[in-house]
């Protein structure tokens, strides 16, 4: 029991970069958490980590070693955290961070989750800026895209495509493209990201040889809501997200333009702490969301 302890001392280490940052969540000093790691190096006979006034870093060995001793403590973690929460009902406050439009997939379906439990209060923070999942306090965060944080644990949530349209009004007066290359005489509207300033680009299949169009802009702004409303009230064309339009396409306020063209998809995750254990309220989320968030795949 006492190896166990200097492992799991040295892999919050290795994980927080940090005598401290793992003393705080182990509950230690971080001189007790530095004299178990000593201890373990001492009976493995080699350094784990390099020390310096500020942080700490795993050497070869110890980056080695890391990644052998993690899943298993991970698995340990998990048949704890199974045999201690089985009775206990989900409740108390999770604090879930997601892009700015995703009230557009979350809110339908978060009445049913309510339903199911009760005791659960939900912290809904909505931003598109990057955030710092564990620093931020964040039980768990609804994010697309790659996801490089090593501190951090997955679940693959589900597909969404990215599509052109327009409204009826828009098409009846302008034309319909029939290939990218028209789209150079259609006004466009642009979406710019509010965390970096960059335009997005629109993701096209050409045919080989083929050039790029160029875009002309109609409006850009770093609101995806505002850019899909103009496209709504005629303004030209936008380029998002299928979940954003799926009920203005289904209602006929907004025509799908260029269909089969466009080559861009994603995938959201749900993403959380690797070192927290998963508590009752946040499994029967992930479960739910998983089974319910994206019950339509990407319109094709």
């Amino acid at each position: 029991m006492d190896k166990l302890g200097s492992l799991l001392a040295f892999v919050r280490t290795a994980q927080t970069r940090s005598f401290v940052g793992a003393g705080r969540l182990l509950g230690l000093s971080s001189s007790a958490v530095g004299k178990s790691v000593a201890k373990l190096e001492q009976q493995l006979g080699v350094r784990l980590l390099q020390r310096n006034t500020r942080n700490v870093r795993l050497t070869e060995e110890g980056q080695a070693f890391y990644e052998r001793c993690r899943p298993l403590l991970d698995e340990l973690e998990e048949a704890e955290a199974m045999l201690t929460h089985a009775m206990q009902a989900p409740r108390g406050r999770l604090r879930i961070g997601l892009p700015t439009a995703g009230y557009r997939f979350l809110m339908p379906v978060l009445d049913e989750f309510r339903r199911l439990h009760p005791e659960v209060l939900l912290d809904l923070d909505f931003n598109d800026q990057l955030v710092d999942v564990v620093e931020g306090g964040f039980d768990v965060v609804i994010r697309s895209g790659d996801m490089p944080d090593s501190r951090l644990r997955a679940r693959r949530l589900g597909p969404f495509c990215f599509m052109l349209c327009a409204a009826p009004a828009y098409l009846q007066r302008r034309g319909e493209p029939r290939r990218p290359a028209d789209l150079e005489a259609h006004e466009c509207i642009h979406y710019r990201f509010a965390n970096s300033g960059k335009v997005q680009e629109w993701s096209l299949r050409l045919e080989p040889g083929e050039s790029p169009p160029h875009l002309p802009s109609a409006l850009v702004c770093n609101n995806i809501e505002a850019a899909v409303s103009a496209a709504v009230h005629g303004l030209g064309i936008v380029y998002t997200t299928d979940f954003m339009v799926r009920e203005l396409l289904a209602d006929g306020r907004l025509c799908r333009v260029l269909p089969g063209f466009e080559a861009q998809r994603g995938q959201f995750w749900a993403l959380w702490p690797e070192h927290r254990l998963m508590s009752p309220k946040l499994r029967v989320f992930l479960d739910f969301i998983g089974e319910h968030l994206f019950r339509h795949p990407p319109v094709a």
